[in-house]
């Protein structure tokens, strides 16, 4: 019975998923690429917000605090990569791995950005 109590939509949010009930604020124009890197990045992780951008929905707690901590790891995978692999596989994992920090910085930096606007 619980669970039929919460399949119509009822959600019930924590403080690693609430955002304000108003709108996400306009960013500014200088942010469009940044944001149409972040929403290239969550459609490739499958994870593509309600409003189909960034632009529009909120970044939650929990997306912001995952977006830092991935990109912080990732930095240190790239940094690993460049110094202990060679010939192709560290051009390979360098290449992936540079685009996943970015991708995950563009994120954070749009949470960031809605926190400051």
């Amino acid at each position: 019975m619980l669970s039929l109590a919460f399949s119509d939509g009822f959600q019930m949010s924590n403080r690693f998923t609430r955002v304000p009930d108003r709108d996400a604020p306009l960013l500014p124009a200088g942010m469009a690429p940044v944001i149409a890197i972040a929403d290239c990045f969550m459609v490739a992780m499958l994870s593509r917000p309600s409003k189909g951008s960034l632009r529009r929905t909120w970044v939650t707690p929990a997306t912001l605090l995952l977006a830092l901590a991935t990109t912080l790891g990732l930095i240190v995978g790239l940094w690993l990569a460049i110094g202990h692999l060679d010939g192709a596989l560290r051009i390979a994992a360098g290449i992936g791995l540079l685009c996943m920090a970015v991708g995950s910085a563009a994120v954070a930096a749009v949470g960031i950005a809605q926190r400051r606007a």
